[in-house]
C-alpha cells in the first residue's frame, strides 16, 4: 500500500481576552453566545470531537473523534481558553492525540504551534526563540510528549525561522506549495525552479540549514485545500473524499501522499456540518485502498529523497510574502472595496519601536532580579501554564538573581508580563483585516497599552507619547481624517485599568451580593477587610476596605471604597489605595452624615472631590459587570413591565385570535405584548429543570396561529440545550425511562418550530447510552432513539 492520505486542520482563534482582566468580555456580535470562542466551540471544536456518521437514510449510525484520524494543531492561547471554559473539548483533543499514536505507529497527530500567532519572519531572533520555546512547552504540558512537528502562524517562514524550529528539535513543518523556491533529488546538482510549475505535494522535502541542521517540509495540495476552504467542497463528504483520492495517481510507482491543510474552523464553523463531511470522508478512506496517516508516521515510513529551498519571507495567505503584516500590499478580506491598508506600515513601525524600547528596559531592570533575563523569559511559560503560588515560588527560586523579597517578586513578574504583552501585540490578526479600527487591531493596541502600563513602574520615558506620534500617521478607513491616535483615544484608553479600578468593581458588587469575605474579580483576589451598608428606601450606601492582589504580578493594594446606589441605574462611587487612613476616615464620616441627612447631592460631591479621578459611575464598570448590575437594578422594573404586558396580552388575546381567523394581520400595537409574553414564557419553560411538552406545544401553536414572531436565535439555542439537558439527565438518572419518555415527547414539540433545531448533542448522548450500560428499558430508549433518528444496532 503506497497511497496515503492526510488531512490537516489548523485550529486557532485570535486571543480576545481583556489584557487587564485575562478574560473575554461580552461580544454582542456572537449572540446568542457570550463570545466568539464560545460560539465557535459549539459550532466546530466540540462537534469535531463528536462527529456524527449518518447512514443513507439520514440516521445516526456512529460517532467518531475526527481529531484522532486527522493531523491537527491548536493555538496555545485557544487551548488555554478551552481548558478553562470547555474542558471536555480540551480533554477530547488530548485523548485524540493518544488514540492517534496507537493508530499511526506511535506518532501522535497533534502538532505544536508557535505561541501567539505572530509572523515569525518579522519577529526578532529573541522573539522567534521564545515563541518556539513557549509553543513546544505548552504542547508538552498538554499532550505529555515532545512535538515532532510545528505549525507556523500563517505558515509564514524564512530560513532563520526554520533554524529556530530545528534548534528546538522540531522534525517538520507544513507550508503552502507557493513557498517552495527550488528543489532537487538528493545527490543531484541542478536545482529545479518551481515558479510556473509548482512543486509536487505528494512527497516530503528536506531543507538543509546554514547551521548544519535540517528540517523536513510538507507542501500541501493547494487547489484541493482552496476548494475545501472557499469552493464548498464540504457540501458532500463523497465529493470531498473523491477529490482527494483523485490526487493519487494509480500509475505512479513508489509512495505518494495526498494531503491538504486549511483552517480547522472550516469543519463546522465556516461550513455548517463540515465536521460530518470530514467524518464521512475519513470513513471512506478507512474503507478504500489508501492508508490514512499523519505527517510524522509518513516521515518514518518514507523519509525525504529530495531537498528544497523555500522563498524567504513567504506565507500561505499573502502572495507578496509577508507584506500583509507590514504594508499596503493589496491583500485584504475583500469585504470593503475601495478601502486601503496604508495604516499597516505606521502600526508596524510604532510597535517595532516600542518593542525595542521595552526590550532595553527589560534588560536594564531585570538584570538585578534575574540570573538570565532572556532565559527567564523563555521559561516564563511555566508560570503562564500554572499561576499557582508554588509554581511562582519554584520559578523565582530557579531564575532569581538572589532570594527576592516581596517587592522584587512583583517587579520581576511585572517585567516578564510586560514582555508577554510585548509579543502579544504582534499577533498577526491585527494586520490581517481591512481597517485600523477593527476589533483585532484594537486588541493588539490594547496589548501595547498593557505593556506600557507595566513598563511605567520602571521608567518615566514618554513611551505612550512617542508611540501615539507614530500611530497618528496611520490613516483609518471609513471616517475622513481619523487616524491611529483617534482609534487609541476612542477604543484603547477607556479600557485601561489599574488595581484601584478593580477595587471599584469589587465595591459595586457589595451593593448586591452577600457578605462573603473573599471573592475573585477576574484575575484578582479580593479579601474583604471591612464593610458596612446603610439603607434608606431604594437607596443604599456601602463603605469598606478590601485587600486586592493580582494573580498575575502579585501586586497588592489595600483599597478603601464607597459606593452609593440611588435607585435604578444611578450608581456613584470611588476606590483608592489607602495611603492616608485618617483622611479616608474623615471622608467616610462625611458620606455617612450626608446619607443619613438624605443629601445625595453632597454624597456625589464628596465622592468626586475626595476620590478625584478614581470616582466612577455605572459606565465605568467592566462590560460584563455593567450588564450584571443592570440586571440587578432593573429586576423590579422589568418585573413590573412584564406584568403590564401580561395583562395586556390576556386582555387582547381573544381579539388577536379573532383577527387571525379572518386572515387579517393584527396591528403591531396588539402583537407586541403577545410577542413579548409568548417568547418569555417559552424561554422560561425551555430553561426549567423539567420542561413540560404540553405547555410548550400549546405556546408554540398559539404563536403559529397568531403569526407571532418567535425569537429565532435564542429559541434555537434554548431548545437545543433543553433537549441535551433532558437526555443527559436520562443517561445518569435511576428513573431514566421517565426522562426518555419526556425527551421523546419534546422531540415532537421541537418539530413544531418553524426553524431547524440541531440535535447533534442529544443524538450523541443517546448513542453513548446505546453503547454502555443504562437503567433505561429498551422500549423507552428505542422510542427516544427513533424520535431523534439514532440507529439501534
Amino acid at each position: 500500500m503506497n497511497r496515503y492520505v492526510c488531512i490537516h486542520g489548523h485550529f486557532y482563534q485570535p486571543p480576545r481576552e481583556n489584557p487587564w482582566l485575562e478574560a473575554i468580555e461580552q461580544q454582542d456580535s456572537a449572540q446568542p453566545y457570550h463570545d466568539w470562542n464560545e460560539r465557535i466551540t459549539d459550532e466546530c471544536y466540540r462537534p469535531n470531537a463528536q462527529a456524527r456518521l449518518m447512514d443513507d437514510a439520514g440516521w445516526l449510525q456512529s460517532v467518531q473523534n475526527n481529531y484522532a484520524r486527522m493531523s491537527f494543531n491548536f493555538g496555545p492561547t485557544l487551548l488555554d481558553w478551552l481548558t478553562r471554559h470547555a474542558p471536555d473539548v480540551h480533554d477530547a483533543i488530548v485523548a485524540a492525540d493518544a488514540e492517534s499514536m496507537e493508530r499511526f505507529g506511535g506518532h501522535g497527530s497533534a502538532m505544536a504551534q508557535t505561541y501567539n500567532h505572530l509572523i515569525m519572519p518579522l519577529a526578532t531572533p529573541r522573539d522567534r526563540r521564545t515563541q518556539v520555546a513557549w509553543g513546544v512547552r505548552d504542547f508538552e504540558h498538554r499532550f505529555g510528549r515532545a512535538p515532532e512537528g510545528i505549525w507556523l502562524s500563517e505558515a509564514a517562514a524564512c530560513t532563520d525561522t526554520l533554524e529556530a524550529l530545528a534548534e528546538h528539535g522540531i522534525r517538520f513543518t507544513v507550508l503552502a506549495p507557493g513557498q517552495a523556491k527550488q528543489w532537487r533529488a538528493f545527490g543531484e546538482h541542478h536545482w529545479h525552479e518551481t515558479q510556473g510549475h509548482g512543486i509536487d505535494p505528494s512527497r516530503p522535502y528536506r531543507q538543509h540549514l546554514p547551521s548544519g541542521k535540517h528540517i523536513d517540509i510538507f507542501f500541501y495540495d493547494g487547489p484541493i485545500s482552496q476548494a475545501v476552504a472557499f469552493e464548498h467542497l464540504l457540501n458532500s463528504g463523497d465529493h470531498f473524499a473523491s477529490r482527494i483520492l483523485d490526487a493519487l495517481s494509480p500509475h505512479r510507482d513508489g509512495p505518494q501522499l495526498a494531503h491538504i491543510a486549511t483552517d480547522g474552523e472550516t469543519y463546522g464553523h465556516h461550513h455548517r456540518f463540515g465536521e460530518m463531511a470530514l467524518a464521512h470522508a475519513l470513513q471512506i478512506f478507512d474503507q478504500s485502498d489508501v492508508q490514512l496517516t499523519n505527517y510524522a508516521q509518513y516521515l518514518e515510513m518514507h523519509p525525504p529523497e529530495h531537498e528544497v529551498e523555500i522563498h524567504d519571507n513567504s506565507s500561505w495567505s499573502c502572495v507578496h510574502g509577508v507584506e500583509r503584516w507590514r504594508a499596503d500590499c493589496g491583500c485584504s478580506s475583500g469585504m470593503h472595496p475601495g478601502w486601503n491598508q496604508r495604516w499597516r506600515k505606521p502600526l508596524r513601525v510604532a510597535l517595532d519601536s516600542l518593542a525595542v524600547r521595552l526590550s532595553t528596559l527589560f534588560e536594564r531592570e531585570a538584570t538585578n532580579l534575574l540570573k538570565s533575563p532572556w532565559g527567564a523569559r523563555d521559561a516564563y511559560v511555566e508560570i503562564i501554564l500554572d499561576r499557582s503560588e508554588s509554581t511562582i515560588d519554584t520559578f523565582l527560586a530557579q531564575h532569581g538573581a538572589h532570594l527576592l523579597n516581596a517587592r522584587e517578586r512583583v517587579a520581576a513578574l511585572s517585567l516578564l508580563e510586560m514582555q508577554r504583552h510585548a509579543m502579544l501585540m504582534f499577533t498577526s490578526c491585527g494586520w490581517f483585516f481591512d481597517d485600523l479600527g477593527g476589533i483585532e487591531t484594537v486588541q493588539i493596541m490594547r496589548y501595547a497599552a498593557r505593556a506600557m502600563q507595566l513598563a511605567s513602574s520602571f521608567t518615566h520615558d514618554t513611551l505612550e507619547a512617542d508611540f501615539l506620534d507614530t500611530l497618528a500617521e496611520a490613516p483609518a478607513n471609513g471616517v475622513p481624517r481619523r487616524n491611529g491616535r483617534d482609534i487609541w483615544e476612542q477604543y484603547v484608553r477607556p479600557s485601561i485599568i489599574d488595581i484601584a479600578s478593580v477595587g471599584a468593581h469589587h465595591a459595586v458588587s457589595t451593593l448586591f451580593d452577600g457578605h462573603e469575605e473573599d471573592e475573585t474579580v477576574y484575575c484578582y483576589d479580593a479579601k474583604r477587610i471591612a464593610m458596612e451598608r446603610y439603607d434608606a428606601g431604594r437607596t443604599r450606601l456601602c463603605i469598606g476596605r478590601a485587600k486586592l492582589r493580582s494573580q498575575i504580578t502579585l501586586e497588592q493594594a489595600d483599597i478603601g471604597y464607597a459606593v452609593v446606589h440611588l435607585g435604578d441605574h444611578i450608581i456613584h462611587g470611588g476606590a483608592l489605595p489607602l495611603t492616608d487612613a485618617e483622611s479616608h476616615t474623615l471622608t467616610i464620616h462625611s458620606l455617612i452624615e450626608a446619607f443619613e441627612n438624605g443629601d445625595f447631592g453632597a454624597i456625589i460631591r464628596i465622592l468626586e472631590t475626595d476620590f478625584g479621578t478614581s470616582s466612577y459611575s455605572l459606565s465605568s464598570l467592566f462590560a460584563d459587570e455593567q450588564r450584571w448590575v443592570l440586571e440587578q437594578v432593573l429586576a423590579t422594573t422589568l418585573q413590573h413591565r412584564q406584568e403590564i404586558y401580561q395583562q395586556l396580552y390576556e386582555t387582547q388575546a381573544p381579539l388577536i385570535r379573532y383577527i387571525s381567523r379572518l386572515n387579517i394581520p393584527a396591528p403591531h400595537a396588539l402583537i407586541m405584548p403577545a410577542e413579548f409574553v409568548i417568547n418569555e414564557r417559552l424561554r422560561v419553560l425551555l430553561r426549567s429543570d423539567e420542561p413540560e411538552p404540553d405547555a410548550l406545544s400549546e405556546l408554540i401553536g398559539e404563536a403559529m396561529r397568531q403569526s407571532i414572531r418567535l425569537h429565532r436565535q435564542t429559541l434555537i439555542r434554548d431548545m437545543q440545550d433543553m433537549l441535551a439537558r433532558v437526555a443527559s439527565a436520562a443517561s445518569v438518572a435511576p428513573d431514566a425511562n421517565a426522562h426518555l419518555d419526556r425527551l421523546t415527547r419534546l422531540a415532537q414539540v421541537s418539530e413544531l418550530l418553524p426553524f431547524e433545531i440541531n440535535v447533534a448533542s442529544t443524538q450523541n448522548i443517546l448513542f453513548d447510552m446505546l453503547q454502555g450500560e443504562t437503567p433505561a428499558s429498551r422500549e423507552s430508549l428505542g422510542k427516544a432513539c427513533e424520535a431523534f433518528r439514532v440507529r439501534m444496532h
